[in-house]
């Protein structure tokens, strides 16, 4: 599912393939995203790179980690509002 050779970084990639499961409530608000373990048997790649995927998704207001608990869609009324 990875490119490695295309122009778009894998951990873009991955971003985007996270971001879109999150737009079409494949995983919806509320629910945790696969944890590390779970990206790296299906992407295949370093955790490094999954950290930095996720941390896009952060930035985003997309995710946000819960302690102990693991990395969660915010809820759309905690979300960063466009305008």
């Amino acid at each position: 599912m990875i490119d490695r050779e295309g122009p778009v970084p894998p951990y873009r990639q991955i971003s985007n393939a996270l971001r879109a499961r999150i737009a079409s409530g494949e995983i919806p608000p509320g629910r945790r995203i696969p944890s590390l373990v779970e990206l790296e048997e299906e992407f295949g790649v370093a955790r490094d790179t999954l950290r930095k995927a996720v941390q896009v998704l952060k930035d985003e207001g997309l995710v946000e980690t819960v302690t102990g608990m693991g990395i969660y869609v915010v809820q759309p009324d905690s979300a960063p509002s466009g305008g």
